[in-house]
């Protein structure tokens, strides 16, 4: 295996505001970009050239990929405009170099996993797979399309979400990774947007093409949403999920320059950013803190999100909430359960409660 293609071209609308400045693959994981990681994985399987299929925000990669040292080649390939999943694998075919019947990987740029991608290239080749598909059990599976199995592991149909428990005929979903046989890439309509999981995927099913599922039950999350996205990165620092590209694992991580009062606490898988300030008698609980942000004396900060160089007034309470880019919030506030702020607002001091439900 060589070669992957990285689906990086999504706006990121479930996150933001954090995504108005920042793609959401670039947004900072457990101190580095959440593409370092996938990258990261993919390199240490095996991977020396992987493709980026960019779209929003491209400059934005470019200038990370330009400084960085991934050891790996990376290769930047953007749409115009958005192509969909299927659209976007299609369009990055001028930039591969394998071989028709050679494999290339592709996941996408929202999805942490523990999943053995050496091993899911080696299924693809030992069964001739034309598309192999990693799928992983949920527990509850009607927000997702179902991907059942056959007892060789051949995937016999692409269902939509079921609405009755009738419906449900397996828990497997489609884990947001594949191997496809690089032909199979060459058959995708160029030019269009496509659906891989609509379009391409019940096309092949239909034309009796061997599609193959490999399921893998452990570590999975789709970062999408702003509460997933902290899971995601307090699991990174706490070890519990894989990665070569975290700095170090503990109960938190401080990244350089970052400054911490002596008696504040900061824990559960808390991730404090380069130059960011957390005060005196302040509690940093499960959550995310950007570069640059401000944490001051006595506020509390659980399981949200504080963009880069964002201010949190003393005695604050943040609970399940979004602060957009420098953004200030004021004293004494309380901004619970997904209430979002936009970069750069203004929130006054005052002891105001904010809430969804509110």
């Amino acid at each position: 295996m060589t070669e992957a293609v990285l689906l990086v071209g999504g706006q990121g609308t479930r996150l933001r505001p954090l995504t108005v400045n920042t793609p959401k693959p670039m947004l900072p994981v457990a101190g580095v970009p959440f593409t370092v990681h996938q990258i990261t994985r993919a390199r240490d399987a095996g991977v020396t050239r992987i493709i980026l299929a960019t779209s929003y925000k491209a400059e934005v990669f470019k200038a990370f990929i330009d400084d960085a040292d991934l050891g790996i080649e990376v290769v930047i390939a953007t749409e115009d405009e958005p192509l969909g999943t299927g659209g976007a694998i299609r369009h990055a075919l001028p930039y591969l170099e394998s071989g028709p019947d050679e494999p290339v990987l592709i996941f996408n740029g929202d999805v942490l996993s523990g999943v053995d991608l050496d091993g899911l290239v080696t299924h693809h080749r030992d069964t001739g797979s034309d598309v192999t598909l990693y799928l992983t059990p949920v527990e509850d599976p009607r927000a997702y399309g179902l991907v059942p199995t056959d007892h060789e592991g051949r995937v016999t149909a692409f269902l939509e979400k079921p609405k009755t428990d009738e419906e449900i005929v397996t828990n497997n979903i489609n884990a947001g990774c594949y191997v496809f046989k690089r032909s199979i890439i060459d058959s995708i309509p160029a030019g269009r947007p496509v659906s891989v999981e609509r379009e391409t995927f019940p096309g092949l099913l239909d034309s009796g093409a061997l599609v193959t599922g490999v399921v893998d039950s452990g570590y999975w999350l789709d970062l999408g949403t702003p509460l997933s996205f902290v899971q995601g990165s307090c699991d990174l620092v706490l070890g519990s999920a894989p990665s070569p590209a975290v700095p170090q694992t503990g109960d938190y991580l401080e990244l350089p320059e970052a400054q911490v009062a002596s008696d504040a606490q900061v824990h559960g898988g808390s991730v404090i950013g380069r130059g960011a300030v957390v005060g005196a008698g302040a509690v940093v609980t499960g959550a995310v803190v950007f570069d640059g942000a401000e944490i001051a004396d006595g506020a509390h900060v659980a399981h949200s999100i504080v963009g880069a160089g964002a201010v949190v007034g003393a005695g604050t309470v943040l609970n399940r909430a979004v602060i957009g880019d420098g953004a200030v919030i004021g004293r004494g506030n309380e901004l619970l359960e997904g209430v979002r702020v936009w970069p750069e607002a203004r929130i006054p001091d005052g002891s105001v409660r904010f809430s969804s439900d509110a």
